[in-house]
């Protein structure tokens, strides 16, 4: 699962885990646990919901944030 941060047009971004990342000719994602960026309930969702699918139109961009498997994450290095 990878945890990501979706950003949707004209509201607050979503935190939430995807199972895969959406393919180009996909026109629905599936959120697992969708919350706000600060944990707490999204209002607009009832709940008890564990899962949402949400359209890709409505999707500006999505961050893939880095998993618990990643020992280091290298920036720039200078020899």
């Amino acid at each position: 699962m990878n945890t990501v941060l979706i950003h949707v047009l004209n509201d607050d971004p979503i935190l939430g885990e995807l199972d895969d990342l959406p393919a180009p000719t996909d026109q629905l994602i599936k959120i697992s646990h969708p919350r706000k960026k600060d944990g707490k309930d999204l209002p607009y969702l009832a709940q008890n919901v564990t899962e949402i699918f949400w359209p890709l139109s409505r999707i500006t961009f999505i961050e893939v944030m880095p998993s618990e498997d990643d020992d280091e994450i290298f920036g720039f290095v200078r020899e």
